[in-house]
């Protein structure tokens, strides 16, 4: 799946800020210069539904406020949360 084909399929912001995404996922951490995001996306009954993205900073503005955009999305879907985020980590 391309990253234009991730945004629209898990109707991800692109661009936004730290604290949009907070305001819409449940799981969203801070990594560095980076913003991981643990999405759930349900791809039907015992099938793994969980997804990692990762946005970077596109200014200096490290703050909830500073303007992010996607890097990369997983390919595969998790299990679970921590799955999807530490897939997130590794990128």
């Amino acid at each position: 799946m391309t990253i234009t084909e991730a945004i629209r399929t898990y109707r991800l912001p692109n661009p936004t800020t730290p604290e949009d995404l907070e305001s819409r996922w449940s799981k969203v951490l801070n990594f560095g210069d980076k913003v991981l995001l643990a999405g759930y996306y349900y791809n039907g009954a015992g099938k793994p539904s969980y997804f990692g993205a990762v946005y970077e900073h596109l200014d200096d503005d490290l703050s909830c406020e500073g303007t992010i955009a996607i890097r990369e999305v997983s390919d595969v879907a998790f299990e679970d949360d921590g799955h999807a985020i530490a897939w997130a980590m590794q990128q």
